[in-house]
């Protein structure tokens, strides 16, 4: 896809963002944002910029529509190695091994030199942070986060004689309640699935839910060793296998990521896992009542993090990156923070920003917004290693052998492992 502006060229005073005098030149900043999920990420983006520079003047920022994740990564990246970087992108968490490899981003320490910037910092979630600092420094900081929650269909429940209000709670419930859900018409066919998990796009995300669930972490938090081969990584793969082969709760083979919500929507699935960034498309668009909830538990609740940080660039000049890192400061501040919650259904990233009265007000008529923020208790970090897309790839190989039978989980994952080990070996 071809970059677009989203924004036009904008004025904001430097005055402002330096605490100095206003100088005669503008200080030009590229920003690429993504769009990865439903929503109104991009209007919203638009709208707080557009707030930003209704008061102010004097620095002009280009802000650029790159793409997915992926491709917002790749554009920077050969920006970079051409020597033309943006000065500032909102990139995938976990990619940020791989930018500070390519040496194309400095840490945020560089620029903090006041204690109110120290406690900034301090002020964010601590399970955003483990995909965010690394080696005693914060590279990135977290903006567009979201965590995977459970999603059903109250209709759908009461239907089967299950209460309405009460999700499964436990791999076993999930079966359980699947069973009951799972409707066919006169000649056997399902015409409604019990739970639908996405294992296309990015499926290592929503199979960390399992793996985290059965107390096990797929890679360290210096990004240079993976556990692909774990006993417990072999169980929760077994496990969502068997939710298709063995138990029939499940559609059969790679379920897709943006098919999901409208499978939903549509009654094709009873329940469903996907990204808390959904929240609002599915709340704006779902014909029936739903829940949300946290992701069943095993051994243990959790879920893996996920979604976008700032990043600031090393080529930029050092005005640029001073403007970029108080450009960062205001649009995660509680007012603007919360506006972006509301419209997107990302997670605010700080504990003070809930406190709003605008997001208490909101939460207050929609209680489900709360259920991402409760789950970072139990949160985990994204799988995230250097060479992380070459990491990740094989790791999602071995989900999708596993899930279409072409070779056992065991196998398929003691084959990841080995491929992982021969990438990551030069780097411990």
């Amino acid at each position: 896809m071809k970059p677009k502006n989203l924004i036009s060229t904008i004025l904001i005073t430097s005055a402002l963002l330096f605490g100095t005098a206003s100088t005669a030149s503008a200080v030009d900043l590229e920003f690429y944002f993504p769009v990865a999920v439903g929503g109104k990420a991009a209007d919203t983006i638009q709208a707080l910029t557009d707030e930003y520079v209704a008061a102010n003047s004097g620095v002009n920022i280009d802000a650029v529509y790159a793409g997915s994740y992926k491709e917002t990564v790749t554009k920077a990246l050969t920006a970079a190695r051409g020597g033309k970087p943006p000065q500032l992108s909102v990139i995938l968490s976990v990619d940020m091994f791989t930018l500070i490899d390519e040496d194309v981003i400095i840490p945020f320490d560089d620029l903090m030199q006041s204690d109110e910037d120290k406690a900034w910092v301090e002020g964010f979630y601590p399970a955003f942070m483990e995909n965010s600092q690394t080696g005693g420094k914060t590279y990135g900081i977290p903006f567009q986060r979201s965590t995977p929650v459970l999603y059903w269909n109250k209709e759908a429940f009461a239907e089967v004689g299950l209460d309405p209000n009460t999700p499964p709670t436990t791999w076993e419930e999930t079966i359980e309640f699947g069973k009951k859900l799972v409707k066919k018409d006169a000649d056997g066919n399902v015409t409604r699935w019990g739970v639908r998990i996405p294992s296309s796009g990015f499926p290592y995300w929503l199979f960390q839910g399992l793996s985290t669930q059965n107390d096990v972490i797929l890679a360290n938090s210096d990004g240079n060793q993976t556990n692909f081969d774990d006993p417990k990584v072999v169980e929760a793969l077994e496990y969502l296998v068997d939710l298709s082969g063995k138990h029939g709760v499940m559609a059969p083979g790679i379920i897709e990521w943006g098919a999901t919500p409208k499978a939903f929507f549509e009654g094709q699935t009873a329940m469903m896992w996907t990204s808390t960034g959904n929240l609002t498309n599915v709340r704006n668009n779902a014909p029936f009542d739903f829940g949300v909830g946290l992701l069943p538990a095993n051994k243990r609740r959790g879920a893996p993090t996920g979604g976008g940080n700032f990043f600031i660039f090393r080529e930029a000049s050092d005005e640029q990156k001073q403007a970029a890192f108080d450009f960062v400061k205001w649009i995660t501040a509680p007012k603007q923070s919360a506006k972006w919650t509301i419209a997107t259904g990302y997670v605010a990233p700080r504990a003070e920003t809930w406190e709003t009265t605008e997001m208490q007000a909101y939460t207050a008529d929609f209680p489900p917004a709360l259920v991402a923020r409760d789950q970072l208790e139990f949160a985990v970090a994204e799988l995230s290693t250097y060479e992380n897309q070459r990491v990740t790839a094989i790791f999602n190989d071995a989900l999708a052998a596993a899930i279409t039978g072409t070779k056992t989980p065991a196998d398929a994952l003691s084959e990841a492992q080995k491929k992982a080990d021969v990438i990551l070996k030069d780097y411990r």
